[in-house]
């Protein structure tokens, strides 16, 4: 028998969502805290009266609220998902909430009877097309079972561990956007002052983005200790990096700036390029 899904906040990706599962017939019911959010929603159904009234007619519940704080709203009390709570069913998180946060959920689920799956989403803006990407977490058992709602929105479902291993994934991926913006910012602030066209620069990235490679390259190749030929690539890779951040630092100062991540990356190298602290930098 096919799952039934709901959807719990219709935001952009909630939304999308409750679109792309109304074209394959997998939508069951929907709820947000404002009554004609769905209105505008190619064939999605009329809100719902209350997330337990959702949870009746449904056998995945997605969550898609900001943040904790109206995820617990929405489980708990009288008029909340849990109050139908029954065998079988199944809540998908797609807010990004915090491990401490996940494992208070967690812990009302749990008590209810109700798995859990950690779902956290990218391409939010793409959710009406298929867009979304999800990063899950949970046990083989409960991703199987749940997988065909997935993929009814999703065009990409990447199963990244046990409980609580797809909201770290989601930590993890936005470390490195948010960091990029960073790296982002710094040259930037190079480029203005050298009087360099940003825009320019920008075209240089995504026309040679194929040869410069993305922040996880490194990270996936084999492990160092188990190659000399390895070792030799990254020591290779580390020797180019010292130059090139020398240069930039030196830059730097001539402007009488500061590259904060520059300069912690140069003071890290070893780090950097998988041939020290490979499970993370001591505190």
């Amino acid at each position: 028998m096919e799952e039934r899904a709901g959807v719990i906040g219709l935001g952009q990706i909630g939304a999308g969502v409750a679109i792309c599962l109304a074209r394959t017939q997998q939508l069951a019911a929907v709820y947000d805290i404002r009554a004609d959010a769905a209105d505008m929603l190619e064939g999605v159904p009329s809100v719902v009266a209350s997330p337990a009234e959702l949870a009746a007619q449904s056998d995945v519940v997605i969550i898609a609220v900001v943040n904790a704080k109206q995820t617990i709203d929405v489980l708990s009390g009288p008029d909340g998902v849990l109050s139908r709570a029954r065998p079988g069913m199944i809540v998908v998180l797609v807010a990004t909430v915090s491990i401490e946060d996940l494992d208070a959920i967690r812990a009302l689920t749990d008590a209810a009877g109700v798995e859990l799956v950690d779902c956290g989403v990218t391409g939010g803006p793409k959710s009406r097309e298929h867009g979304l990407v999800c990063l899950v977490g949970g046990t083989d058992e409960t991703i199987a079972k749940v997988r065909p709602v997935l993929d009814g929105f999703a065009k990409l479902v990447a199963h990244m561990g046990g409980p609580g291993a797809g909201m770290a994934a989601k930590i993890a991926r936005n470390v490195i956007v948010f960091g990029c913006l960073r790296a982002g910012y710094e040259a930037s602030v190079l480029c203005r002052n050298a009087g360099v066209d940003i825009r320019q620069l920008a075209e240089v990235i995504d026309a040679s983005s194929d040869s410069v490679g993305g922040p996880l390259m490194l990270a996936v190749r084999d492990d160092p200790s188990s190659s000399e030929q390895e070792a030799a690539v990254r020591e290779y890779t580390r020797s180019l990096m010292v130059k090139d951040l020398d240069a930039a630092i030196d830059l730097a100062r001539s402007y009488g700036i500061a590259l904060p991540l520059v300069e912690l990356t140069r003071r890290t190298d070893q780090t950097v390029v998988g041939l020290e602290n490979v499970m993370g930098e001591k505190a």
